[in-house]
């Protein structure tokens, strides 16, 4: 990448598969010269090179290069230019630029350069996922982020805190907004509770807190690629509500239950069985095949797929969820 006066741009791809128990994303591995022969997590990412005419072509082709994955749907997710996205030991391979870009497939064997592989989201985000009530993981990161705020230096600091904490975790008395999957990240990482946040102030990290999650604050990935991926869930949680991006995930035909089961698994949260079918059949969300699915484990299941022509019918058809909020407290 280019140093002195040019301007480097780099290109990351947030690349997102959905089985009907659990979202995946496309991971890389990296050397990480922090944690002795131990390897950094990462997006697949490159420089955009002289050869890319666009920047969207330059992400596709570093994608292939590395993962054999050839990319459907992209969509550009955020540029980061942040002055102190460089940090710690790495920050000289760090770029002036990165473009992200979100990308939805249908889950595809891994190849290609790099040591390609899917990991499950919630392993990066264990406090996200609360289909089965609150997360186990949060019962050990609300007290240190309480603490955190109580220890601000001036009293308008800690409130600060306080009001930040009650909007983005919703305690002690507030709501669970799903979407707000950045501001919790960017909390812990202020609050020195992801092990990034350890890693970015120069301290040598132990190789156990790279390699895995013991703080129960997810696993670390390279750079600053867990809050690139932190931006993009976000951003897929609140669009499947108005597009209906849910179906570049799922295969051609599928039970109304399996889609039920993928939107619950990007949401994090639990749906109405009644209330999701009406809201799919209200919509004209999808069309039936004609054909059922004995591989339901109870009763033969009509199979279905997406209709096209919704997109065409209405300017932002989508899945409405309703119970997109949980109680916190």
């Amino acid at each position: 990448m280019g140093h002195g006066a040019a301007l480097s741009i780099g290109l990351s791809a947030v690349i997102v598969a959905a089985s009907v128990q659990e979202p995946r994303v496309l991971a890389i591995r990296l050397p990480n010269r922090n944690a002795g022969d131990a390897s950094a997590e990462a997006l697949p990412s490159g420089p955009l090179e002289a050869e890319h005419r666009t920047l969207e072509i330059g992400l596709r082709t570093w994608v292939e290069r590395q993962t054999s994955q050839k990319l459907g749907y992209v969509e550009q997710l955020y540029t980061f230019g942040d002055r102190d996205r460089a940090a710690g030991v790495d920050s000289h391979a760090l770029p002036a630029l990165v473009v992200a870009y979100l990308a939805l497939v249908r889950e595809a064997r891994t190849a290609g350069s790099a040591d390609a592989v899917w990991q499950g989201w919630y392993r990066y985000f264990p406090w996200e996922d609360w289909r089965d009530g609150k997360p186990n993981s949060l019962g050990q990161i609300e007290p240190r982020l309480a603490r955190w705020a109580a220890e601000a230096a001036i009293e308008p600091e800690r409130r600060l805190r306080e009001e930040r904490l009650g909007l983005a975790f919703g305690f002690p008395a507030g709501s669970w907004n799903e979407e707000l999957v950045l501001e919790r990240y960017e909390l812990l990482y202020e609050a020195g509770l992801v092990a990034e946040a350890v890693r970015d102030i120069g301290r040598r990290m132990p190789r156990a807190v790279s390699a895995g999650d013991v703080l129960g604050t997810g696993v670390a990935m390279a750079l600053d690629h867990r809050r690139i991926l932190a931006t993009a869930l976000g951003r897929l949680r609140g669009k499947i509500k108005y597009r209906p991006v849910v179906f570049e995930l799922m295969p051609p035909a599928f039970t109304l239950l399996q889609l039920q089961r993928t939107v619950e698994a990007l949401a994090g949260v639990r749906l109405h069985k009644q209330n999701f079918r009406r809201l799919v059949e209200q919509q004209g969300l999808v069309e039936e095949t004609g054909e059922i699915s004995a591989a339901t484990g109870g009763r033969p299941a009509r199979l279905v797929r997406f209709r096209r022509e919704v997109l065409l019918e209405r300017p932002a058809p989508g899945l409405r969820l309703r119970a997109g909020r949980r109680t916190a407290g």
